[in-house]
């Protein structure tokens, strides 16, 4: 983390504790990195609604990283028959013994590095491996409704979520021995899923107010909330401490731009990562959680007379012009019900979701295609 950047994001807090906090935080960061091995990746087919703009990160993230499963084994006399011994086949695509004891390797859609059948037995594994066969197959269906920047996006995401920069991930991509090509590739694919379940799955699902309602009933206790918390993103146009008059006046200038053009709606994590000069840019501007108590008094001012997903008046500290988005405001008590509405909605819906995916897999797509399993 520059010099720059961490002075600016300290320019949001009044918190005494901050400063010694954040520095062997930083540090530690910097020093640890993130390998591809780690990479975190939106997935999971049945996680929430798939928005084509604008979308958040909203899938449980996994490991994504290179291969690690064996190649087969060339000498099968060495390890018998039963290496490459059929045990299945969908629509005449041979499943074999190999590919149940490596599954990684079976399903190449998958995130690579990861094996999602671990501790499973065979039976298992090998249904695990049919549905992963019919998903993929159904996934190329909807190829052509998937564009490049959609996967520019879905991409964005996965950089957000780790805090990299892209020149940092097609670093860490090639120190990993991939190639950003083949990793796009893979988020091609993962965009086709997601599609492809959003049409036939989360589509099809209805959570009626009466359902919302009585959950919030029977579960208070989830939206309480203990103390005030703002979580906020900014936009900063820096000014170094010893700014001349015209200086300021043409980062005021900026600013002032930069924030009609946030009120107006244009993307607030687009404007961050194009014209912030905080280290927060490349995660859309996103800064976190604060108690009142801990923002900056200017800060807290202008946050406090600013609705929920809305913009705050252009605020100017000796750190530059901050330009506030207040992207969620929680006052002590018991949240009412239209600020968890939505929020229960995806919940019950995301509950609905992972049955009915379930269901449509094994009873709907199942049956569209040739499966076969020998003894």
């Amino acid at each position: 983390m520059s010099n720059r950047g961490f002075s600016c994001q300290r320019a949001i807090l009044n918190s005494p504790a901050y400063a010694s906090a954040v520095a062997p935080l930083a540090l530690a960061i910097a020093l640890c990195g993130c390998t591809i091995t780690s990479l975190h990746m939106p997935q999971t087919p049945w996680g929430q609604a798939r928005q084509v703009v604008n979308r958040p990160s909203p899938y449980a993230p996994v490991p994504v990283g290179p291969p690690s499963s064996p190649p087969p084994p060339q000498d099968t006399a060495r390890y018998g028959d039963s290496v490459d011994r059929v045990v299945a086949s969908v629509d005449g695509n041979p499943i074999t013994n190999f590919d149940i004891e490596n599954p990684g390797a079976a399903a190449p859609s998958s995130p690579a590095g990861s094996n999602p059948t671990a501790g499973m037995d065979p039976d298992s594994t090998l249904k695990q491996l049919i549905e992963q066969r019919l998903l993929d197959d159904e996934a190329q269906k909807y190829a052509d409704r998937v564009d490049e920047s959609e996967v520019d996006r879905f991409i964005q995401q996965v950089e957000e979520q780790n805090h990299l920069t892209d020149d940092q991930l097609r670093a860490q991509l090639q120190a990993q021995g991939s190639s950003y090509e083949a990793f796009r590739k893979r988020a091609f694919k993962q965009v086709e899923t997601m599609e492809m379940v959003q049409r036939e799955v989360r589509t099809k699902i209805q959570v009626p107010d009466s359902d919302i309602e009585a959950y919030y009933k029977s579960h208070s206790d989830e939206f309480a909330v203990k103390d005030e918390k703002y979580r906020l993103a900014q936009i900063l146009i820096a000014l170094p401490a010893d700014a001349s008059p015209d200086k300021v006046a043409a980062a005021q200038k900026k600013a002032t731009e930069v924030h009609d053009l946030a009120v107006k709606g244009k993307d607030f994590g687009e404007l961050a990562r194009q014209y912030s000069e905080d280290d927060s840019k490349t995660k859309g501007g996103e800064l976190g959680e604060f108690n009142p108590a801990d923002l900056n008094d200017q800060i807290a001012a202008a946050v406090k007379q600013t609705k929920t997903g809305d913009i705050a008046p252009l605020v100017h500290t000796h750190y530059g012009f901050h330009i506030i988005k207040v992207e969620d405001h929680q006052e002590a008590g018991v949240q009412p019900l239209p600020a968890v509405k939505d929020q229960i909605r995806e919940k019950l819906a995301n509950e609905q979701a992972k049955g009915k995916f379930e269901q449509w897999v094994d009873q709907d797509l199942a049956k569209q295609h040739d499966i076969e399993t020998l003894n």
